[in-house]
């Protein structure tokens, strides 16, 4: 059987593994879920890198793919790790890139560590769209301890969208935890928003990368 360790510092992880696992059931999925550090992951690459590294060691080369289920952490090390440990398959969780044509206000959930990064720019760039950036640090760990609910949600979009004097028509997640969300987001803006998440694109790439198809785990011809 397949063994996919995937890594995250926090309940994103777990979010992204459930998904993995629904869509690959052919492939043990190990969850790595770095909890101590969860911080860190959250204000700087360099230790957050340092962290992965020590809480992935003991895969490194001993599963056949390893999937960082943190936006950070791929904006800025998986070409790092990829150079590293040449033997070792790895892929992570990509900036989103919506339909470019469209002109909907459109907003970015994520974090400060991952905005203030050169690649989120140049994300943003090539987007060639007008995105505003919701920078929110407080809400994983809420995420994480069950604690962040609708009305806090709520409070917080109209304090930043009373500012632009606008309602999004498009979300960006950037922020693996705000997967568990996704309803109270679609009751505070609309229900017809659009929402867009990395988690199926690098289940798409995990599949590439193992020779297998997504869902039934057929291997490709």
């Amino acid at each position: 059987m397949l063994k996919i360790a995937v890594f995250d510092s926090g309940y994103g992880g777990d979010l992204f593994a459930d998904r993995l696992e629904e869509e690959l059931p052919i492939a043990n999925v190990i969850r790595v879920i770095d909890w101590r550090n969860a911080e860190i992951f959250l204000k700087n690459p360099r230790a957050a890198r340092k962290q992965a590294m020590e809480a992935l060691r003991p895969y490194i080369e001993r599963v056949d793919l390893i999937i960082l289920a943190n936006y950070l952490l791929t904006a800025t090390s998986l070409k790092y790790f990829k150079r590293k440990y040449k033997k070792q398959k790895f892929c992570g969780l990509a900036l989103p890139c919506p339909n470019n044509q469209s002109k909907r206000p459109t907003v970015a959930l994520t974090t400060k560590a991952l905005a203030k990064t050169l690649n989120y720019h140049n994300y943003l760039f090539r987007l060639k769209r007008h995105v505003d950036t919701m920078c929110l640090d407080d809400w994983p760990a809420l995420i994480d301890d069950g604690e962040l609910d609708e009305v806090d949600i709520k409070a917080r979009f109209d304090e930043f969208f009373l500012k632009y004097n606008y309602k999004p028509g498009e979300i960006i997640l950037a922020c693996s935890q705000f997967n568990d969300i996704v309803p109270e987001l679609r009751n505070v803006v609309s229900n017809n928003i659009k929402i867009h998440d990395g988690f199926d694109k690098a289940i798409r790439d995990a599949c590439k990368m193992l020779n297998i198809r997504g869902g039934i785990g057929k291997k490709c011809k």
